[in-house]
């Protein structure tokens, strides 16, 4: 059995790689890894390392962000649920600036999303619950929400398709700026 990984870096938005595990099923159900550190790290620049997990659980109709900050790498996925992940390019002077991707990911079509510092993570839960997962690559310490950058989920400049028109948001979105 393979362990390996597909990588496909995104046209949209530079820096960004959707990384689909080989998944092996049978009678039993399946299996799939979500981390090999020589294959994921190798994306990463100078040597930088993963150094912080977290989960994330959250009801039908929640979306998430947009959050980021200057210099954390995110490998982002959904380990339980259906989410539709979006990431927004917001490093000026980025030739991709203001683009976004997006990516449904369940357990139909698992993936998990490598998002470079300066992009902005967010995600809408499409099932009843789901279960997010990050793990994190960062210099220094962990900058925290205080530190963090937000924007507007239904931003007009970025213009993101999102799959839902009034969904449940914390008081921290709902007070996020526009780009």
């Amino acid at each position: 059995m393979s362990f390996g990984f597909e990588l496909l870096e995104s046209k949209k938005v530079s820096g960004v790689y959707a990384v689909t595990p080989s998944i092996a099923t049978d009678e039993r159900g399946d299996i799939w890894t979500s981390f090999l550190k020589d294959d994921l790290e190798a994306l990463l620049p100078n040597g930088l390392a993963f150094k912080h997990d977290k989960f994330s659980q959250s009801h039908h109709n929640v979306l998430r962000g947009i959050h980021g900050d200057s210099k954390s790498w995110k490998l982002v996925t959904c380990v339980f649920g259906e989410i539709t992940q979006v990431v927004v390019d917001l490093r000026k002077g980025s030739p991709t600036y203001l683009n976004w991707q997006s990516y449904k990911i369940n357990k139909a079509q698992q993936k998990m999303v490598l998002i470079p510092p300066g992009c902005g993570n967010a995600y809408y839960v499409s099932s009843e619950l789901a279960v997010y997962h990050y793990k994190l690559a960062y210099d220094g310490d962990y900058i925290d929400a205080a530190e963090q950058f937000s924007v507007r989920w239904d931003d007009p400049s970025i213009g993101i398709d999102w799959p839902v028109t009034e969904p449940v948001l914390s008081g921290r979105d709902l007070k996020a700026p526009f780009v």
